[in-house]
């Protein structure tokens, strides 16, 4: 509502109210969802590279296509999220480096660039100066992506720490969650996509990577749930959608389950029975389980009236 008016400048002030609704919805649990995983996938294919190079024949091509498919997922539904999303162009010809959204929006966007390039020297393969050996090309290419992966996973925690009195988003638990996050995606994907192309040594260290990520992000998601109280009133208030018989507690519950717990159970199954189905079982469930965790944990701090 108008407070006041200034007759002599035409400025209007206006009174601070609280949302009546939650103000960052399944948008941007896409955003953070699709970031995940196109990031995450670029983590792997690095580590695959290093760990074993005979392997990534065949692999490049179709790994480099879906992150950059998820990646322009993330994009989309970031631009649709902005309250001037036509207005969009401002950041790159008016920004202001302070805000994490700029900054984001830049390394997102040179990140997809450099994506774009590494693709079409490999489908492509033209025998120009740069690109002589489109391998050679893409491999070191993929040592700078993969450097700018982790800025461009992290950066949203940086958005979510900016929020105001949303004392569950502290900047050192988000960002370990989004780093997790990737892998325990990346991981999943990659272990989908690889199929019969990769050994069983391989998808064996990717399925340790995807029970290793869920275990520790669900120490953390456990840590805060039993002593988040401890931080704040706030904290306990919102820690109280996800508890008893709060109001997202069954999708809490369910995202932990297929997120977390069932990928653990799955990946020490198959590596006991060497059983590739339960591991792509374990990939799929991650995969899913991770959107609904985190919708769960965007939605619920703004449940919370903060005035």
């Amino acid at each position: 509502m108008v407070h006041e008016t200034l007759a002599a400048t035409n400025a209007v002030v206006t009174l601070d109210v609280a949302i009546p609704d939650i103000f960052w919805g399944w948008y941007v649990t896409m955003n953070m969802w699709a970031k995940s995983i196109g990031t995450g996938l670029v983590f792997m294919l690095f580590l695959l590279l290093k760990k074993n190079p005979s392997e990534m024949n065949g692999l490049r091509t179709p790994v480099m296509i879906t992150s950059f498919i998820f990646m322009n997922i993330f994009l989309v539904f970031t631009w649709l999220d902005l309250h001037q999303m036509w207005r969009m162009w401002h950041i790159f010809f008016y920004p202001h480096w302070t805000s994490a959204i700029t900054v984001g929006a830049w390394m997102a966007t040179l990140f997809v660039g450099l994506e774009f390039v590494m693709i079409a020297v490999m489908i492509r393969k033209e025998k120009c100066l740069l690109t002589k050996q489109p391998t050679v090309f893409f491999d070191k290419t993929l040592f700078w992506v993969t450097l700018l992966a982790i800025p461009v996973t992290l950066y949203t925690a940086g958005i979510m720490a900016e929020a105001t009195a949303r004392e569950l988003w502290q900047m050192p638990t988000e960002s370990a969650q989004m780093i997790l996050a990737a892998t325990l995606s990346g991981s999943a994907a990659i272990i989908l996509l690889g199929g019969s192309k990769l050994s069983d040594e391989t998808k064996n260290f990717f399925g340790a990577i995807l029970g290793l990520s869920a275990l520790m992000a669900f120490i953390i998601y456990m840590s805060e749930y039993i002593f988040g109280a401890m931080k704040a009133e706030e904290v306990a208030a919102i820690l109280g959608y996800v508890k008893g018989d709060g109001e997202y507690a069954t999708m809490f519950w369910i995202g932990q389950w297929v997120a977390y717990i069932l990928p653990m159970i799955l990946v020490a199954l198959s590596r006991v029975s060497n059983s590739s189905s339960l591991l792509n079982l374990a990939a799929i469930l991650a995969i899913v389980g991770l959107w609904v965790v985190k919708h769960v944990w965007l939605v619920i701090p703004q449940l919370l009236p903060m005035s």
